[in-house]
């Protein structure tokens, strides 16, 4: 299965987008496609053996619309055909306004007589003359309304309707029956009628609908910001150093293992390792982490961010695509591309909306002419309806805000891979808590080690030497703590063999001729190895709240160390802020018992699971979605290998940016500095987002079920009360514009700040 992403062009309402749907799906070999009309792309999952790139876009030309690949290189700016066609659609579009909006008031201002029944003397009596207006309104007719013929045929033959299909019937009825009477006058003067027109009718609505669309095309635009603000992180150029020259290049042309030099200020051009030099990194824009980074060889520098202090030079690792800023504007991309569940009920609606308006307008006619005989009003009327009729509100009422909501997400340093994601965060009941790099700095030192024969001898440093050359083979972070500890004692390391690890217990393998053993008091009595001789300095250690590792040579207990692994300082806040947002926090741990239950009581969690092997967390977590009653929503905050299962079992997986890619990749949401406040602001955000996509659905769905029976004259036989059409088309136009209005308060959203 391939994949691919289409950018879009031809939509005029969420109509459109559902037709644009179809004909993809109509295509052998696709798999799922996704339409989004606020991002005006669509990504397509197919089969490549079935069909390709060229196969799709013809089916999406033959429905009508046209489309282009959005590009690989994610980092690149907008070419100049992609700026040249935006430009020239906001041009043509803004002359179109411009006329029609003139001879709108022009034409408007001439008809006051006629709709009041005053003589205004200001007003030029050749205004009032019908084929003055005639001559006026044709060319907004059928130049400025152009796209709604052009658009609504190509809908007509494919047996569909649009938005476009409305106007284009809406103001045509309102134009033909004004051209009738200045042609006919006689006609409706002998029966008993005064032969008015409604030219005014036809323009302002044109324009006003032209109106809606320009203020809607370029508040959409803003949608899309948070993509162009991290695009616009990066540097142009990069200075590397080749065969000993320095060079200014353009930052496309670094390639992996290039040496790049960085001075005081500069931007950091591409990801890669520091090799000469140390300096702070400023990496707020990146990763959301206030404070800057010491840098120094051997640590990683991230592309975009913002070298503060000193001078360095670094290697390059990842260049282009696969740059760390690449990857954060694909996921954004991917999540403001995709479709929230709570997004149906409106693809539902409009769906059939169109076809259900046209019937109702017809119906409206048929009712007003043969009840009232009357067949002006009847005309207004079915005008009216047709014209505030929008589906187009209801279409962008979600897409929009989840644009808004994940860009707000990146700024903050929140990777949400897609729509579902953002939508379940804000009805998760538990929160489950990784201890290792998730409550703590997952940067554990050893703080005591006592042999059998007791401390500081010679029999101790060799146990040291075994501990560390065998656990040098493991990624764990515990065993990191214990290199980083011989290291420190100048213990050098050895060669090991047969090494092995036991998930959840510890490792073990052969140095020289003896077999060393190092893990859990729970393995070593699995393992037949009597520990008692050592269990005073194991409760004295848990009690304080660090993790107990025993160490055995040939089956016999040698000794133990206790290694502690300090609390974020933000720990002990962020579980307290999300108690009080109605959750239940949990911590689960693979550590032992006193440990876990120390650790919980400095951070105020009451529900912990300790002894936990990572084969048994996504089981845990399954349980705790089981409720009593029903199913409960549990998140899971990880960040290390083990914790990948849970992760992709919980209903929203959080990561830990710090940790592990198969971590990441196993999550919903990424919280690219491992700071704990990203979980606040990530369901923080989503209920924020959540809230506004409803509060744009009602107001969609409000519009339309209040503004259609008052066009069709529900209220005229109680208050003798009609909708002008004009009014209809202004409150059509606003509509969509508000609804996007609406969306983009979401830029102001600011996080309630832990502390």
């Amino acid at each position: 299965m391939d994949t691919l992403t289409l950018k879009l062009r031809g939509m005029s309402c969420a109509s459109c987008a559902n037709n644009i749907d179809q004909a993809i799906r109509s295509v052998p070999g696709v798999i799922d496609c996704n339409v989004n009309f606020g991002a005006e792309q669509t990504t397509i999952n197919y089969d490549h053996k079935q069909t390709d790139l060229q196969t799709i876009q013809a089916a999406i030309d033959a429905a009508g619309y046209s489309s282009s690949l959005i590009k690989e290189d994610l980092l690149a700016e907008e070419d100049d055909t992609e700026k040249a066609i935006k430009l020239a659609e906001d041009r043509e579009l803004t002359l179109k306004v411009i006329v029609a909006g003139v001879i709108g008031i022009i034409i408007f201002v001439g008809a006051i007589p006629m709709m009041t029944g005053l003589n205004v003397p200001f007003i030029p009596a050749f205004l009032h003359n019908y084929w003055v207006q005639l001559v006026l309104t044709t060319p907004v007719q059928f130049w400025c309304g152009w796209t709604f013929y052009v658009n609504g045929w190509k809908a007509l033959k494919h047996q569909t309707a649009t938005m476009d299909t409305l106007m284009a019937v809406g103001t045509t009825a309102a134009y033909l029956y004004s051209l009738f009477v200045t042609l006919f006058p006689g006609f409706f003067v002998a029966q008993g009628l005064i032969p008015h027109v409604y030219y005014e009718v036809s323009v302002t609505v044109i324009a006003l609908i032209l109106l809606g669309r320009l203020l809607e095309h370029r508040a959409r635009g803003k949608t899309s910001e948070a993509i162009h603000k991290l695009i616009g992180l990066q540097p142009r150029n990069a200075r590397v150093i080749r065969d000993g020259v320095e060079m200014d290049i353009p930052i496309t042309e670094v390639r992996i293992n290039d040496v790049v030099l960085v001075r005081p200020g500069e931007k950091i051009p591409v990801d890669g390792e520091v090799i000469t030099g140390a300096s702070t990194v400023d990496e707020a824009m990146v990763t959301g982490e206030s404070l800057p980074v010491q840098k120094q060889p051997g640590d990683e520098v991230i592309g975009a961010t913002i070298n503060k202090t000193g001078s360095f030079q670094f290697r390059a690792t990842r260049v282009g695509k696969d740059t760390f800023l690449a990857q954060i504007v694909k996921l954004v991309q991917q999540a403001q591309g995709s479709k929230a569940p709570i997004q149906r009920l409106a693809d539902q609606v409009t769906g059939w909306f169109v076809p259900a308006v046209i019937a109702i307008a017809i119906a409206t006619f048929v009712i007003w002419f043969n009840f009232m005989g009357n067949f002006t009003l009847a005309t207004m009327t079915t005008v009216g309806v047709l014209i505030i009729a929008c589906p187009c509100a209801l279409g962008l009422a979600t897409p929009t805000s989840i644009m808004v909501g994940t860009g707000k997400g990146a700024e903050n340093g929140i990777l949400i891979k897609d729509a579902q994601s953002l939508e379940l965060a804000h009805k998760i009941q538990i929160i489950v808590l990784d201890k290792t790099g998730t409550l703590t700095q997952g940067k554990p030192t050893v703080t005591d080690f006592v042999s059998v024969n007791g401390t500081a001898n010679h029999n101790e440093l060799q146990l040291l030497q075994m501990a560390a050359s065998v656990e040098r083979n493991s990624e764990h972070p515990l065993a990191e703590a214990v290199v980083k500890y011989a290291q420190s004692q100048e213990v050098s390391l050895t060669e090991v063999n047969n090494f092995a690890a036991v998930a959840g217990s510890g490792v073990q393998a052969v140095v020289g001729d003896r077999l060393v053993q190092i893990g859990t008091q729970r393995w070593m009595t699995e393992l037949g190895i009597d520990t008692d001789a050592l269990q005073q300095y194991k409760d004295t250690w848990e009690t304080a709240g660090r993790t107990v590792v025993f160490l055995a040579v040939n089956s016999e207990i040698q000794g133990v160390m206790g290694i502690a692994d300090a609390l974020k300082p933000s720990s002990a806040a962020a579980v307290k802020v999300l108690q009080k947002l109605g959750l239940e926090v949990v911590m689960l741990t693979g550590d032992n018992r006193k440990t876990a239950e120390a650790i919980a009581q400095q951070v105020g969690i009451q529900r912990i699971f300790a002894e936990v092997r990572p084969d048994q967390k996504a089981a845990m977590i399954e349980s705790l979605q089981e409720g009593l009653e029903k199913k409960r929503i549990v998140a899971m905050v990880g960040d290390g290998i083990n914790d990948a299962p849970a992760l992709a079992q919980a209903d929203v997986g959080i990561a830990i940016g710090t940790g592990t890619d198969v971590a990441i990749a196993a999550s919903d949401i990424t919280l690219i500095s491992g700071d704990l406040q990203g979980i606040v602001t990530a369901i923080q955000l989503s209920r924020a987002t959540i809230r506004n996509i409803r509060q744009n659905l009602f107001f969609a769905f409000i519009y339309n079920i209040i503004g259609i029976p008052v066009a069709a004259g529900i209220l005229f036989p109680f208050l003798g009360w009609l909708l002008n059409p004009i009014i209809a088309g202004a409150a059509m136009a606003l509509s969509s514009v508000s609804v996007v209005t609406n969306a983009l308060r979401l830029r102001k959203f600011q996080p309630k700040i832990i502390s």
